[in-house]
C-alpha cells in the first residue's frame, strides 16, 4: 500500500470506528470525546507502527518521543480533530493522517466522517479535485466558540462573511471544497492540527503558510504552531497585506 493509500485508508477506518463508538449509545458529551480519542488513537498508532516501523510518529494523544526528530519521515496524526464537536454529535470534526518529510507536509488525508452519506468524506493529497471559484463576497471560516481578533478584523476589512465552524480540519476542508474561501487562525495550534489539512490544501493548489507568509515547518521539537493561513493563491497577497496592516 502506498503512503497516500495508507493515509486515506487509516483516516477512513478511524472515522468509521469513531462513528461506531458514537452510535453505541454508551457515551455522551466529554465521555464520548474521551472514548473516541482513545479508540482512534490506539488504532492509528498501532497501524502506523505495524505498517511503517521505520518512520517517526507524532500523535496528539500519545506521549511525545523526541526519537521522531531523528527521522526524515514522520507521520503526524490527530485521531479526533474537534473532540468537542465529536462529543456533541456535530458534523464539523475530522481525522487527520499526515506525513511530513524533512519538515514539509508532504501528503495526507483528512476524513470528515460526520459529513456526507455513509462514513462521510475523505479528502486526500494524491487525488486533488478542482476548487470551485470564489463568490463575489469572500467567506472566512472562524472558530465557532472563540473567533480570533485578527481574523475578525481581516474579515471586516475585506467585507468577508464569517462562517463559524468547529475543527481545524473541517475549516481547512471547507476551503478545499469551495464552501469557504479563507481560513485564518491566530489562536495557536499544534502540528497535528494542520499537517494533513495543509498537505491536502497544497495538493489542491491552495496557499498555505504562517500568517507572515513564511512556510509551515513540521517535526519540530516544539510542536506548537501559533498561526495558519489557508486560502486560494489569488487571495493570499491580499490577506497577508491586510494582516500586516492591522494595528
Amino acid at each position: 500500500m502506498s503512503d497516500a493509500d495508507l493515509a486515506a485508508h487509516l483516516a477512513d477506518m478511524a472515522g468509521r470506528l469513531l462513528i461506531t463508538v458514537r452510535d453505541s449509545g454508551v457515551f455522551a458529551g466529554k465521555a464520548l470525546g474521551s472514548a473516541g480519542d482513545a479508540t482512534a488513537n490506539q488504532f492509528l498508532c498501532h497501524a502506523l507502527r505495524e505498517t511503517r516501523p521505520e518512520d517517526g510518529l507524532l500523535s496528539e494523544e500519545e506521549k511525545d518521543s523526541f526519537a521522531r526528530l531523528e527521522h526524515s519521515r514522520v507521520w503526524i496524526v490527530d485521531p479526533v480533530d474537534g473532540t468537542r464537536e465529536y462529543g456533541e454529535c456535530r458534523a464539523d470534526w475530522a481525522v487527520h493522517v499526515g506525513l511530513a518529510i524533512d519538515g514539509v507536509a508532504a501528503l495526507g488525508a483528512v476524513a470528515l466522517p460526520g459529513m456526507g452519506p455513509g462514513a462521510g468524506l475523505v479528502l486526500r493529497s494524491d487525488a486533488p479535485g478542482v476548487v470551485p471559484p470564489a463568490p463575489d463576497r469572500l467567506r472566512m471560516v472562524v472558530s465557532r466558540t472563540r473567533p480570533a481578533r485578527e481574523a475578525v478584523a481581516v474579515a471586516q476589512a475585506l467585507g468577508a462573511e464569517l462562517i463559524p465552524m468547529g475543527s481545524a480540519g473541517a475549516k481547512a476542508m471547507a476551503v478545499v471544497l469551495g464552501q469557504a474561501d479563507i481560513y485564518l487562525h491566530t489562536g495557536g495550534q499544534y502540528e497535528w492540527d494542520s499537517c494533513a489539512p495543509v498537505a491536502v490544501a497544497l495538493a489542491h493548489g491552495l496557499h498555505a503558510s504562517r500568517v507572515d507568509g513564511s512556510p509551515l515547518v513540521y517535526n519540530q521539537r516544539d510542536t506548537y504552531m501559533p498561526d495558519l493561513l489557508i486560502c486560494r493563491k489569488a487571495h493570499a497577497d491580499l490577506v497577508l497585506a491586510t494582516l500586516a496592516g492591522l494595528d
